[in-house]
């Protein structure tokens, strides 16, 4: 109780002194005071780790900002997204993915699936969606440096299925693209998945990854794609299957080119 009757009377106090030097004084006293009452009784903590933090610190621990700059530094194949040296492309490709079919044309990322990027994509995906500003900021990074910035006509979330959805609330997805910052392009949930799917996780090969979502999209009807550059926007890609499958489908409905954004690459050693 005295720490509200304390902080009723610093805002009287600061609101009531008639000398503009002493108001000055006493509203520069008074805020410092309030912020300090605020720290004290909601002490700031790290978004993805829960450790102590200043207000100051931009949402993260130190530790978190260390391990997101590890997981985002880099270099990496424009096409599969994944770690790769500049030295090491050939044609603009990494030597894992010439050969392999590619349904988007180019892929941009912010990280590697690992730490501290990971443990905030699995609670992004699990009801911490006070996460995007984070997770948007990487993801805006990414994407201003991707090469297809200015192409981008459409954007478009990697659907989830209806039920799968109803029973999450969101698709993450959807919420990420809110987070991107583009002068034009507009936002498209005309890809649906009309089929559940495994969960790819579960899947042991790339292979049957490609399987477990072969047919489980498609474009609504009276939608025209026909010519429009789109960026397909998801957390994780791993394979690419479910990317390459989206892809497949919206090249099929006419559109002229189609890139990916995502959060992380995972499965830097599956081929």
């Amino acid at each position: 109780m005295w720490l509200i009757l304390a902080s009723y009377y610093i805002i009287v106090v600061v609101y009531t002194a008639k000398s503009n030097r002493t108001f000055t004084h006493i509203k520069q006293a008074g805020i410092f005071a309030l912020e300090s009452l605020n720290q004290l009784l909601w002490p700031a903590v790290c978004i993805n780790c829960s450790e102590n933090i200043d207000h100051t610190d931009n949402s993260l621990c130190t530790n978190c900002w260390y391990q997101l700059l590890a997981c985002t530094g880099a270099d990496y194949c424009r096409r599969c997204g994944r770690d790769a040296s500049k030295f090491a492309l050939l044609e603009g490709t990494c030597p894992d993915c010439q050969g392999k079919e590619f349904h988007f044309d180019q892929i941009a990322r912010s990280g590697v699936y690992k730490e501290a990027l990971q443990k905030m994509i699995l609670s992004f995906k699990n009801g911490r969606t006070e996460l995007d500003s984070v997770l948007g900021f990487l993801a805006n990074s990414a994407l201003q440096g991707s090469g297809f910035y200015n192409d981008i006509e459409l954007f478009i979330p990697v659907p989830l299925h209806w039920s799968k959805r109803f029973i999450r609330g969101y698709n993450q997805s959807q919420v990420l693209i809110r987070k991107c910052k583009h002068p034009t392009a507009q936002i498209s949930t005309d890809l649906v998945r009309i089929r559940r799917t495994k969960s790819q996780p579960t899947m042991t090969s790339p292979a049957a990854r490609a399987k477990n979502v072969a047919g489980a999209f498609a474009v609504r009807n009276g939608h025209n794609f026909t010519g429009r550059e789109v960026c397909l926007v998801d957390d994780i890609k791993t394979t690419g299957a479910t990317l390459n499958e989206c892809a497949r489908t919206l090249k099929q409905a006419g559109t002229s080119k189609v890139f990916a954004l995502v959060l992380a690459v995972a499965g830097q050693n599956i081929s």
